[in-house]
């Protein structure tokens, strides 16, 4: 397939282009490479892809509406892999413009783009931040998702309701992930697994909300691109069972549909520390602080359905990935 994909200098985009070149896919990416964090991050996961056969890089801002259409009508891609967002819930509590220009008016210009283009399948990022407040784990896509706690999460619940309404209005196939908590190699520097690694290195301290009472669902980057690549192969169909009685949450009689993609085993916060601990040879300096704002206390993700449909497995232990992402900073910092 000929596939466009959107935030490819980001972390999962750089794994996404990188399994498509593998498998003999074309790659058309697109990254606007702001200063969220530093850009010579994003610089050199561009010069991993620059060279491979099939890949073309243009630096487009979704929230470009006249770039973003000209890039489609030169592409005419068959698939689009959607990445590209304004990330991080604690920065959406002082940059709140920024998610507005880049997660509603740029998903808006993606989807004016497909209607006006038809790909087979439009593949795009949720978060599993959308869960907000619910408290029933693992979290289901079957289960109201209606109190977000962040302006992201906020966002991201507004992209699943404008794919689902193209989707129902223009016959678009379109699917929602709802990730879970990403990590490994080449990973974003904001995320706590960085931070702490980071931290750990340079003997400084680390910060645990909520006192460590947390737990997060830590998916490693291969199983989610495995993920990614089940779906965008099966463009999904009008589901026979939406209008069930009583109605089914994640189904629809357009061809959308939403998944969480995640690993189904969370790891408290104590204990994901610990383990960095061990991989690093480092003595933690742990500060605790109280709940963030916008932060939530445990996420789990119930993958059954995605199991269900795509064979997804998710097979990577929290020891084994962080190993990798441990290497890697070695490696990537010269420490």
């Amino acid at each position: 397939m000929n596939v466009l994909l959107t935030g490819v200098a980001g972390f999962i985009g750089l794994h996404c282009a990188r399994a498509l070149l593998a498998r003999g896919d074309a790659v058309v990416g697109i990254d606007n490479l702001n200063d969220y964090y530093d850009p010579a991050l994003k610089q050199a996961r561009l010069a991993l892809l620059a060279d491979a056969p099939g890949f073309s890089f243009e630096r487009v801002d979704v929230a470009d509406a006249d770039g973003l259409g000209a890039l489609f009508a030169r592409a005419q891609p068959d698939a689009v892999i959607h990445l590209a967002a304004q990330a991080g819930v604690r920065y959406s509590l002082t940059h709140p413009r920024a998610y507005v220009d880049s997660n509603l008016v740029g998903f808006a210009n993606l989807l004016e783009c497909c209607r006006r283009h038809r790909p087979r399948h439009l593949v795009y990022a949720s978060s599993s931040s959308v869960y907000g407040a619910n408290t029933r784990v693992p979290f289901s896509v079957a289960e109201p998702a209606d109190h977000p706690v962040s302006l992201y999460a906020a966002t991201k619940k507004a992209n699943e309701a404008m794919a689902h309404a193209y989707s129902d209005l223009y016959a678009i196939p379109a699917t929602g992930l709802r990730f879970f908590t990403v990590y490994g190699p080449w990973g974003r520097p904001d995320m706590a697994y960085y931070s702490f690694t980071r931290a750990l290195f340079e003997d400084r301290e680390i910060e645990l909300f909520n006192h460590g009472e947390m737990a997060r669902d830590f998916t490693y980057v291969d199983d989610i691109v495995d993920g990614v690549l089940r779906v965008l192969d099966r463009a999904p169909s009008p589901d026979p069972a939406w209008c069930a009685d009583p109605p089914q949450l994640g189904r629809s009689r357009a061809p959308h549909r939403l998944y969480n993609i995640g690993h189904h085993a969370p790891v408290s916060l104590l204990d994901f520390v610990a383990v960095l601990e061990r991989l690093t040879g480092r003595r933690a300096r742990t500060v605790m602080r109280p709940m963030a704002p916008g932060d939530v206390h445990r996420t789990c993700a119930d993958v059954d359905a995605l199991m269900r449909d795509t064979g997804f497995a998710p097979a990577t232990p929290i020891e084994t990935g962080l190993a990798r992402f441990v290497d890697w900073y070695r490696s990537y910092h010269r420490v």
